[in-house]
């Protein structure tokens, strides 16, 4: 049987850099793709020299050439695509009356028309190869949730469930299977600029945002770990179309469904 091949979206660092290292360790061909290239080559080049097999591909997200060149590279390169994480995402947080139209429009850019394209490209590379395959979002416990200052990004991370279940209703006869991942908060560089934005913006300290608007409602006051994301991806990448078009919550009990 050939491997099956991986893309994770902004792998450079973070949850993607996690995830696909993971999906190397479990001996999928490892494509490492980011706006960041001198990123996603170095975490390629860790990658290889783990024993993995591995490539990095330049990839702006929001731009659909760039998309489309991206993944006929990696077709070109390894035959077929088998699992796409969709992870690449910014963050803007402002008060909901102070939030700028130019930064709904660049965070949507990104976490809306970049999922849309890579979403949109993994299922044209799947239903090509006659395989089927497997696209899984990153999305959040802002999927189900609001939280003050991230409204543009709970609309996008509520957007993801609907996606994901479209596909799957339209993508079953190809063996094509969706998923969405709903971490809570994970502590990454990612959101520690948050932290410190949000206690800028409330007062609060770093350790009262953490205690009393993100952690407080989880059951035992914890981030959600990469490595646990990287189990549920695995898990998901596996799956035969029994969970297509649902979400599964990484969110240590903040949201039970």
């Amino acid at each position: 049987m050939s491997k099956r091949t991986a893309i994770v979206t902004g792998s450079a660092s973070g949850i993607g850099k996690g995830v696909i290292t993971r999906l190397a360790k479990e001996g999928f061909n490892a494509v490492v793709t980011d706006i960041n290239m001198e990123g996603a080559e170095a975490v390629a080049e860790e990658l290889r020299a783990a024993g993995g097999e591995a490539m990095a591909i330049e990839l702006d997200v929001t731009d659909e050439a760039s998309v489309i060149a991206g993944f006929d590279k990696i077709v070109e390169k390894y035959g077929s695509i088998d699992v796409v994480h969709i992870n690449a995402g910014i963050q803007i947080v402002h008060e909901f009356d102070k939030y700028p139209f130019e930064d709904w429009k660049k965070l949507m850019a990104v976490q809306a028309d970049g999922a849309f394209l890579c979403a949109r490209e993994a299922f044209r590379k799947m239903k090509d190869s006659g395989k089927g395959g497997h696209i899984i979002f990153t999305g959040s416990t802002h999927s189900y949730i609001g939280s003050p200052m991230k409204q543009p990004y709970s609309f996008a991370k509520h957007g993801y469930i609907g996606m994901s279940k479209a596909i799957a209703k339209e993508g079953a006869k190809y063996k094509i299977y969706t998923y969405t991942i709903c971490p809570t908060f994970v502590r990454t560089p990612f959101i520690d600029r948050q932290l410190v934005e949000i206690s800028e913006a409330t007062g609060a300290s770093p350790e009262e945002v953490i205690r009393d608007q993100w952690l407080g409602d989880t059951v035992d006051g914890e981030f959600t770990k990469i490595e646990e994301i990287a189990n549920a991806i695995v898990y998901l990448a596996n799956d035969t179309g029994a969970l297509t078009g649902q979400s599964l919550m990484l969110s240590h009990g903040m949201h039970m469904m």
